[in-house]
């Protein structure tokens, strides 16, 4: 459970978004024909997002859904929630009853601001204190990075897309726009020179982020073991699916017989608790696959940063790249793919010797 702060910025308050920085899943991936499911690595929690008949006709006609058929379906996801955690409310005391990461943005925004008069003040609050989670997680390794490199750009830049990635009900309220001026201004007062703080900038989040004037996100990290249980389970029940239907589960992409394993629905930290395996609870194949697994996606994260590199013309950018993926690792990440402070501490060194190169060749 997770405390609600009241000191949440302007733009949370009516709703935000969250970019691909990290972690709201896509629409493919939250919204479920199930009314529940009980795997707690779909969504991280007992209830998804379930589509109305409404919605999936909607989507079957391949138009938008309309922003009323969104709030009845996150009126009814919310009383699922409360069902299933035997609770009337979001608030007890102070903290939350239910886990919202079921819900995507739009259907968050239309809680926080109570569209059609369907929510209450506690579930406007709990709604918007989620969104600020999510715009928090969104800037948090850019932000990092810019504290370590002095490069302000690549967190004005973050903080453009997330905007930018608002819904349409969410960009036609005043302060998305206010907000999205201040961050639109410093990130051109960035293009300049990326490590010049912009500074005068009315209702900057990025200038109060760094100052620490912003209230700092509950820390809602699982424990590493519960974590570890969740994705035994995982495993086991595809074990189960692959029996049912005369197979084993199987590991090796190159094996001809067997239903192949899939870790691709598992988050990186619960491919770490099978790559660490501290509790000896997987087996030296399942250890080996999600090591493949996790390898695959961090060399993916970097190869992103070098084609940004590439294709900007920024050498720098390979650098800042690294720095954002290393920060938005837990601890358990990094040692699980041996990213270690060393490693860290390299990228910086190359980031400031690049670009002292640069501005040489500049003057």
């Amino acid at each position: 459970m997770t405390s609600i702060g009241t000191a949440l910025n302007p733009y949370a308050q009516y709703g935000s978004a969250y970019a691909r920085a990290a972690a709201t899943p896509s629409l493919a991936s939250t919204l479920s024909n199930d009314s529940a499911t009980n795997d707690p690595l779909a969504s991280n929690s007992a209830t998804n997002l379930t589509l109305s008949e409404a919605a999936r006709a909607q989507l079957a006609k391949g138009a938008p859904l309309d922003f009323t058929i969104v709030t009845n379906d996150a009126r009814a996801t919310l009383d699922r929630l409360y069902a299933a955690a035997g609770v009337k409310g979001p608030l007890v005391d102070g903290k939350t009853t239910i886990d919202l990461s079921s819900l995507d943005r739009r259907s968050l925004f239309a809680i926080s601001t109570n569209n059609g008069g369907k929510f209450s003040p506690d579930e406007q609050a709990v709604a918007a204190g989620a969104l600020k989670q999510r715009f928090d997680a969104a800037l948090a390794p850019s932000l990092a990075t810019t504290r370590l490199t002095g490069d302000y750009n690549v967190s004005y830049k973050a903080a453009l897309d997330y905007l930018d990635g608002a819904s349409p009900e969410e960009k036609a309220t005043a302060t998305w726009a206010a907000q999205r001026a201040a961050v639109f201004k410093g990130y051109q007062a960035t293009q300049t020179d990326p490590t010049v703080a912009p500074t005068g900038i009315a209702g900057d989040p990025i200038a109060a982020a760094l100052a620490g004037t912003v209230t700092p996100t509950p820390n809602k990290s699982r424990d590493f073991s519960d974590i570890a249980g969740d994705v035994r389970g995982f495993l086991d029940r595809q074990k189960s699916e692959a029996a049912s239907n005369g197979k084993e589960l199987v590991y090796d992409p190159g094996r001809k017989t067997g239903q192949l394993a899939d870790l691709s629905p598992l988050d990186n930290r619960s491919l770490s608790a099978i790559t660490l395996n501290q509790g000896n609870r997987f087996s030296g194949e399942e250890v080996y696959a999600a090591k493949q697994e996790l390898n695959a996606r961090t060399r993916a994260s970097i190869l992103d940063a070098l084609k940004q590199s590439q294709s900007t013309g920024d050498p720098r950018q390979l650098s800042l790249g690294i720095l954002k993926a290393y920060s938005s690792m837990s601890t358990e990440e990094r040692q699980a793919a041996n990213w270690t402070p060393e490693f860290q501490d390299a990228a910086i060194k190359n980031y400031k010797s690049t670009s002292t190169l640069l501005s040489m060749l500049r003057s």
